[in-house]
């Protein structure tokens, strides 16, 4: 008779650790289901348009349409490109593969650009691989275990188990019995047994044992009696990077590697080996490929090498969606003296969708800054707010968010509960904005080292 196969859920015990960032209150790109752009939505203001894009971009990565493309975020700076690329990777959700990185990081490792390059792209491939194993899940009816009257020998046990329809009684060993006993299995618990390594799992407790609640405590976990045969099989899905493969395969300490930190230089024959490998397991049905985000910030940091790399790798048939972001207008490529649009080759613009973004509104100024204080924990008042607002637009909304924090502790400083203008102002004259400090080094540039050079009209901020 053949086992039915049922899917259990995977069960993950690691506590992801959450602090506050500069983008930490994006949970999304705030679409509808139709892919339009709410006005404000998962911590995301504005940019409607851009959002949109975005969104059609994550629908065709979910559908795995758009694996080795290039998408190139273009705008000034403080419009939210870095914001959307993180939207993206909240909308895709955990399972898909998201390598994030900055254009300037590649040339502080000690390895190759072309290998930095490679690793980042195979971090961001998953091989999502399917194992079948055959459990034993049901409700425990009864334990027991009988001990040797002379006190020494080996101990024997029974467990009873039953689902809806069945009920078995099962011999236990000694390595069971203390199994048992060390995960404290006790009457209408619901476990699960392993047939391949007897690890036993407590699902939580039937609810048939709900009356007893007062004795359990209220972290207790109630589950239905399980239905059907006892014996069942279980699809266990792993995904991990191709990089996580070549790490494991190439170094003598196997998996350990991957905690060693420095990963160094892989060689070509084992990516080639890997690759081979990984094949035979779609072929086989055993794996599936995962093209995931290879997410690169400050792109016009890369210089021409790197460019005609990514021109090569895009081409391959293992290539994830690769999403660039830049706020350069036109200027020289990296290692010539051509300029060009976004400090990009004509030849890479060419394969990119671009996705451009816009200076915001004051309205979404004020959202956004209103969201970046709850998000903080900050308690703000209208007045204190409406100026923060007019400060984001004379200068920029970056030092606007700073001035957030550093306001509420002088707010904390006079034994306040809600930061007003008057903190505002005390923290706006402590820190100089960029006009601010441009305005300063022209009136003292005498008092400064090297004031021989006259400031280019670039940075004429007033």
């Amino acid at each position: 008779m053949e086992v039915p196969t049922t899917k259990v859920p995977e069960v993950r015990d690691i506590t992801r650790m959450e602090r506050i960032g500069a983008h930490s209150h994006i949970r999304g790109l705030g679409l509808d289901d139709a892919l339009e752009a709410r006005q404000v939505s998962q911590g995301m203001v504005g940019q409607k348009k851009a959002r949109r894009a975005a969104g059609i971009i994550t629908k065709m990565i979910k559908d795995g349409k758009i694996a080795g493309r290039a998408v190139l975020l273009a705008g000034q700076p403080g419009t939210g490109k870095t914001a959307i690329a993180m939207g993206i990777a909240q909308s895709l959700g955990p399972d898909t593969p998201f390598t994030a990185m900055s254009g300037s990081e590649i040339f502080s490792l000690e390895m190759g650009k072309t290998e930095a390059l490679t690793q980042a792209f195979r971090k961001s491939i998953g091989v999502r691989i399917k194992e079948e194993s055959e459990i034993i899940e049901g409700e425990v009816v009864e334990v027991q275990v009988d001990r040797p009257a002379t006190g020494t020998g080996a101990k024997v046990g029974k467990l009873t188990l039953k689902t809806t329809e069945m009920e078995t009684i099962y011999d236990l060993g000694t390595k069971m019995i203390e199994s048992v006993t060390k995960e404290k299995v006790q009457a209408g618990d619901v476990i699960t047994i392993d047939k391949a390594t007897g690890k036993i799992s407590r699902l939580g407790r039937s609810f048939t044992r709900a009356r007893d609640y007062d004795a359990m405590g209220p972290q207790t976990k109630f589950v239905q009696c399980p239905e059907g045969e006892l014996q069942k099989r279980k699809e266990v899905v792993h995904t991990v990077s191709l990089h996580e493969i070549d790490v494991i395969n190439s170094r003598t300490q196997g998996f350990l590697a991957l905690f060693s930190g420095d990963t160094g230089e892989i060689k070509t024959e084992v990516r080639e080996q890997i690759n081979t490998k990984v094949a035979e397991w779609r072929e086989e049905g055993k794996a599936d490929i995962v093209p995931g985000v290879l997410f690169v910030d400050e792109v016009h940091m890369l210089d021409i090498e790197c460019f005609s790399f990514l021109n090569r790798a895009l081409e391959s048939d293992m290539a994830p969606l690769l999403i660039m972001a830049t706020n350069r207008g036109i200027t020289k490529i990296r290692g010539t003296n051509y300029k060009s649009p976004h400090g990009l080759p004509i030849d890479l613009l060419d394969r990119l969708l671009i996705i451009s973004t816009s200076p915001y509104e004051e309205k979404d100024l004020e959202q956004i800054l209103k969201i970046r204080c709850e998000e903080e924990d900050v308690e703000m008042s209208e007045d204190a707010l409406t100026v923060l607002t007019k400060i984001a637009q004379e200068t920029s909304l970056r030092y606007a968010i700073h001035l957030i924090t550093s306001s509420n502790l002088c707010c904390r400083k006079r034994k306040g509960t809600e930061v007003d203008v008057e903190d505002i102002k005390k923290v706006y004259s402590l820190f100089f904005d960029q006009g601010r400090s441009t305005q300063f080094l022209r009136e003292y540039q005498q008092e400064f080292m090297f004031n021989e050079e006259e400031l280019t009209p670039s940075m004429d901020i007033s």
